[in-house]
């Protein structure tokens, strides 16, 4: 049996920029952070000959089938094909939070997965080969309208920039905050439930798809990235992040006129008029989970004025995806699909 854990994240900064419609023509960067609130997923070997099915994968659903072709669950196939598993397999999932949220769970579902199927199988994968070969599956094989800095956060885990250069390489930079300023960073976030669900595969493809339009503004969203790092590695005051915040805030809602639902904005102006700072609606937009910058001495009124919406408590800086059990570890001179391999095919 393989258990395998892997992070949701939360974006704060460049958001649009990890599309390779944009990074491919003028490169791209996000800063984000990998949380503790987690993907998981157990792989256990069955004999298949003793029941009457071959493959049996559990999530809301229960799929039972005898061959590969037939279950409904698609990156669940997709992910199984991709590792050559095609029978005598349980492969179960479980999330701390819900899909279609904004914090990246498609995509930590999918890394996971991969990472559990090759571990085994024996193998151990780089992190970014992770990142690349989810990419590959979700973007190429499921067609998903989606970016990059989902996978990469959910394999690598951390606080990082993580940069898009146009020949489709993924290069990560873990931030190293001096201890205190990332506690201070830590104590001013908080995070609340809109209360609605959406694919955010649907609002990217709106996005992306008035590109031209929006090019000035994501090249503002991505400049965004180089201004949130001096603040959080500078001496100045972090409520300078907040206010960066806001800006971008700002910014994304001219991105399109869906990203900002009533009850979404509604929220914000509340939580603006009892102290926040500034705030996020992650993902691409449309509901989810909105992030909130607030001074810890105004966060029990932001709370009050946000009663009807439920907080969820979280840690930053979490590590990536990776193996929690293995009842056989991975032999280390079993390396697949090497970094250089998988982004060739990923920029092709």
């Amino acid at each position: 049996m393989i258990i395998t854990r892997t992070p949701f994240r939360i974006s704060f900064f460049g958001g649009g920029s990890d599309y390779p419609d944009y990074f491919r023509q003028y490169g791209g960067a996000v800063l984000a952070t990998a949380i503790d609130k987690s993907a998981y997923h157990s792989v256990t070997h069955f004999h298949s000959q003793l029941f009457d099915y071959s493959i049996r994968v559990a999530y809301r659903q229960v799929e039972c089938v005898s061959q590969l072709d037939q279950l409904e669950h698609a990156p669940f196939r997709e992910c199984l094909r991709s590792c050559g598993i095609t029978q005598d397999v349980e492969v179960n999932y479980t999330g701390e939070l819900p899909s279609f949220t904004g914090l990246g769970t498609s995509s930590s579902f999918v890394v996971g997965l991969l990472n559990a199927l090759h571990s085994f199988q024996g193998r151990r994968l780089e992190p970014l080969d992770l990142a690349y070969e989810a990419i590959r599956i979700e973007r190429d094989v499921l067609g998903e309208c989606v970016g990059c800095q989902d996978q990469a956060l959910a394999a690598i885990g951390g606080l990082a920039i993580v940069e898009f250069l146009p020949d489709g390489e993924i290069r990560p930079h873990p931030l190293v905050l001096r201890g205190e300023r990332k506690e201070e960073l830590q104590q001013h976030m908080m995070l609340f439930h809109t209360g609605i669900h959406r694919r955010a595969a649907e609002m990217a493809r709106r996005q992306m798809s008035r590109l031209s339009e929006n090019t000035d503004r994501i090249r503002a969203l991505r400049k965004q990235v180089d201004e949130g790092y001096e603040i959080l590695t500078g001496q100045g005051p972090i409520s300078s992040f907040g206010e960066l915040l806001h800006e971008a805030w700002i910014l994304k809602q001219e991105l399109d006129t869906h990203v900002g639902p009533p009850v979404v904005c509604d929220m914000y102006h509340r939580a603006r008029m009892a102290g926040a700072l500034g705030g996020k609606l992650l993902g691409a937009g449309g509901g989810g989970f909105l992030l909130l910058f607030v001074p810890p001495e105004r966060q029990d009124k932001v709370r009050r004025a946000l009663h009807d919406h439920h907080e969820v408590p979280v840690r930053i800086d979490a590590p990536g995806s990776h193996v929690l059990y293995s009842t056989e570890p991975a032999t280390s001179d079993e390396t697949v699909a090497p970094v250089l391999r998988a982004r060739t095919q990923f920029a092709d």
